[in-house]
């Protein structure tokens, strides 16, 4: 069994070792291999020690570590590895036994002391490494964002997203090199970043208080989006519908979504939307549909959604097990449902919904089989008939939700 712990991960600032605590720099003086971003080593005195420069990707960084394990490795890692750092990945492939993890400020602490923004009312997101278009779910009249990036062009993708958005009006404060020499804080409109293109250093933290031009339409992340929030052709689960069914869904943190027969895309996108680190997959036959989705998904900030081309059931062979299904079509399609129910984890929950006569027929059969409640809704919509305004009513729904193993 392997001593712990072996590795120590220690937070460094953009002010080197000077950034340390004295418990920090005494770990650091006692370690004997340093890992560190070329970036760190360019800035410290290493001495005799041996030194790895970080160069390489996680994956590597995880072999490495573990052909090394049970000998004594320090990391150098900015600011708080345990937040969006390499702490939290390592933390999936060694034991927390065998670590130990000395944080200093985050770049998100150093902003807000900057900004004088309280870090509880801020949305604190990373975009290094990830999809720009995650910053796309925050976009709200008010909210105040801090984001991590990857090198300076990030600003102007991010610019480019609000603009897009309506957000144009919104400050974006870029802080470089926080706590080091270089240190310097820009501060301009996304119009104007847009339009002039500047410069920004690589070694950034993003902050944006959002500002909404006038008529921008309100896209919050309680479910129920407008139907012209996405594109489609017709094949959507309708707002009011949308809403219903995803409170029967009931999306939690990190839970997995099949929506099968995804069409655009929106119950899939919305779930996601609705809880930190929700997960789906969307499995569509059409391939001009799966475009539909992928564009829904980054305009609305879910870039992670996981698109699936094939005809269910037969394209669901594979997949990981779902924590919620849901059938917006098809029900009658043989072994459609058998398939969904069989791969559902326990406790999981599966809603389906129809508009024809035969559909209702099959959900009220497998209601009769595995419990769970149904509910017909019948919207109606005001639209104009000549001069005045009539009631237009939209073909009923059936909808039929069960918990597994309930």
């Amino acid at each position: 069994m392997v001593e712990a712990p072996w590795l120590t991960l220690l937070g460094i600032g953009d002010n080197g070792l000077n950034s340390l605590t004295p418990p920090a720099r005494a770990l650091f003086e006692a370690s004997r291999t340093v890992i560190a971003p070329e970036r760190v080593l360019a800035e410290i005195d290493v001495g005799d020690r041996e030194v790895i420069p970080w160069t390489f990707g996680v994956r590597q960084t995880i072999s490495l570590l573990k052909a090394r394990r049970g000998t004594p490795v320090t990391i150098l890692a900015t600011g708080d590895p345990m937040h969006y750092g390499i702490g939290a990945t390592l933390m999936r492939h060694i034991e927390a036994a065998e670590m130990r993890v000395i944080p200093t400020p985050s770049a998100f602490s150093l902003a807000a002391a900057r900004l004088g923004w309280a870090l509880q009312e801020v949305a604190t997101i990373s975009l290094h490494g990830r999809s720009v278009h995650l910053l796309a779910a925050h976009l709200t009249p008010g909210n105040r964002i801090i984001a991590l990036t990857s090198t300076g062009r990030t600003i102007g993708e991010a610019a480019d997203i609000l603009v897009a958005r309506g957000y144009g009006a919104s400050r974006m404060i870029v802080l470089e090199h926080m706590g080091g020499r270089g240190e310097r804080q820009i501060e301009m409109e996304a119009d104007a970043i847009v339009a002039e293109l500047p410069i920004f250093a690589d070694f950034n933290t993003l902050a944006v208080d959002c500002a909404a031009g006038e008529g921008t339409a309100l896209l919050g992340s309680v479910p129920g989006l407008p139907d012209d929030a996405f594109e489609h052709d017709g094949q959507l689960t309708k707002r009011e519908v949308r809403a219903v069914t995803l409170s029967r869904l009931a999306p939690v943190p990190g839970a997995l979504l099949w929506d099968v027969g995804a069409g655009c895309g929106s119950v899939a996108i919305e779930w996601m939307r609705a809880a930190r680190g929700a997960r789906a997959i969307a499995i569509e036959e059409h391939e001009a549909r799966r475009a539909m989705i992928g564009a829904n998904a980054l305009s609305l900030g879910t870039p992670g959604l996981e698109i699936v081309g094939g005809a269910a059931p037969g394209a669901l062979a594979g997949l990981p097990a779902p924590d919620a299904v849901f059938i917006g079509g098809g029900i009658s399609t043989d072994g459609l449902f058998e398939a969904c129910w069989a791969a559902l984890r326990p406790g999981g929950r599966l809603v389906a919904n129809a508009v024809t006569v035969e559909g209702e027929a099959r959900l009220a059969a497998l209601s009769a089989r595995h419990g769970g409640e149904m509910v017909r809704l019948q919207v109606s919509r005001a639209e104009a008939v000549g001069r005045y305004r009539g009631w237009k009513p939209m073909m009923p729904v059936t909808l039929w939700s069960s918990v597994k193993g309930a």
